[in-house]
């Protein structure tokens, strides 16, 4: 693989990675469409880190905050890791449960397309959602307030596991629905984003082999680098649109491309 590719799959990563448009769903699309794969674990390995790489830069402050609190085993702290722990119950147990369905999804294009349809949906709800104003959750660290709420936000993740579902669409808007503020919303969607993203990367991992001696030092930087910076603007734009009450627009987007490939796939 070439620096150019590495940099146009990383871009595509970083961008699709936080923005709620689905990764995986644009991998499907990539793979019908024009035979594109990722080149290798060790690629889907580092820009995955380097995804990671952008939440902790985006919420370095909170990050450091939550390591401090910890530390002083602050019990405000400790219950908003504990949120975000139950929060990742769902995905973990589909995953390993029901893994071989999300596999066969990933193996049925036309999956992708209804999903990406679904997204919009999801997207277009937060119209009536997205609320401005005091955290609902008293203290220095406002989330979902109590574990039936942070359970559900889970579950959303978990269906994110389809392709054409976006991680961070669904968890946003159903914390939105949920009764959480906007900001924190995101934030917690984006904290909780760390341990998936970190878990999906062991796993990789295991699977590298020497992938990475054959795909060459360099492409890996590029890509991990394109990822990591458009991962940054991606959360920026997010968070804009949320502010901003524009957050159901993006819903126009997953529409159009889910129509659009299963046009596709009809006609061929």
């Amino acid at each position: 693989m070439s620096i150019p590719e590495a940099l146009v799959l990383g871009i595509v990563q970083g961008l699709t990675e936080f923005l709620p448009v689905s990764s995986s769903g644009h991998l499907v699309v990539g793979q019908a469409l024009l035979g594109i794969e990722l080149p290798g674990v060790a690629f889907e390995v580092a820009v995955h880190f380097a995804t990671l790489v952008s939440v902790l830069v985006a919420y370095r402050k909170r990050v450091g905050a939550l390591m401090r609190g910890s530390v002083r085993l602050d019990p405000r702290t400790w219950r908003y890791l504990g949120l975000i722990a139950v929060a990742n119950i769902p995905a973990a147990a589909v995953y390993f449960l029901l893994g071989d369905v999300v596999e066969t999804a990933f193996e049925t294009p036309a999956a992708a397309g209804v999903a990406f349809l679904v997204t919009g949906g999801v997207l277009w709800s937060a119209r009536g959602a997205t609320r401005r104003g005091p955290p609902n959750a008293p203290g220095p660290l406002p989330g979902p307030r109590g574990l039936g709420v942070a359970m559900l936000v889970g579950v959303a993740q978990a269906f994110a596991l389809l392709p054409g579902i976006s991680r961070s669409g669904s968890t946003v808007v159903a914390a939105l629905w949920l009764g959480v503020e906007s900001d924190d919303a995101a934030e917690f969607s984006f904290l909780m984003s760390v341990p998936a993203i970190l878990g999906a990367t062991l796993l990789q991992l295991l699977d590298t082999g020497t992938a990475a001696s054959t795909l060459g030092t360099a492409p890996l930087v590029f890509g991990a680098v394109a990822a990591g910076a458009t991962g940054l603007v991606a959360i920026r734009i997010f968070l804009a649109a949320l502010r901003a009450r524009s957050f159901h627009r993006f819903a126009l987007y997953p529409w159009i491309l889910g129509l659009l490939f299963l046009g596709y796939l009809w006609i061929g």
